[in-house]
């Protein structure tokens, strides 16, 4: 699948990944064995379930087609297939990273996505 996927992640958790070179997961990644993404469609659903009220959040583009086999869509939330990650996500693979701030009424901005 050729589309463009997005992992909404802590800035500090980023930075570790940027100086590493690699993206192993956020916790929740971790103990499940793959790296949660979302489709554009999902993104804001995905960002009031988890990461409601957060603050320093970065919204990560990424380019599927470019993770090959390791990405497999999965059915998650209500049936909807979800893209997940099995393996590191390699950074060459990121399209662009923006902040996601909170608007006034406590849920997050988001940029345009595609």
């Amino acid at each position: 699948m050729s589309e463009i996927i997005y992992k909404i992640v802590p800035a500090s958790l980023w930075q570790s990944a940027r100086s590493k070179g690699s993206f192993d997961g956020a916790p929740v990644d971790l103990a499940d064995g793959f790296i949660h993404f979302s489709t554009a469609a999902q993104a804001k659903e995905t960002a009031a379930k988890h990461f409601a009220g957060q603050t320093d959040l970065l919204l990560v583009a990424i380019d599927g087609a470019a993770l090959g086999e390791a990405l497999v869509y999965e059915p998650s939330r209500g049936g909807q297939l979800f893209p997940h990650l099995y393996g590191a996500l390699p950074l060459d693979a990121v399209l662009w990273e923006k902040t996601l701030p909170l608007g006034a009424d406590g849920t997050h901005l988001f940029p345009e996505m595609i």
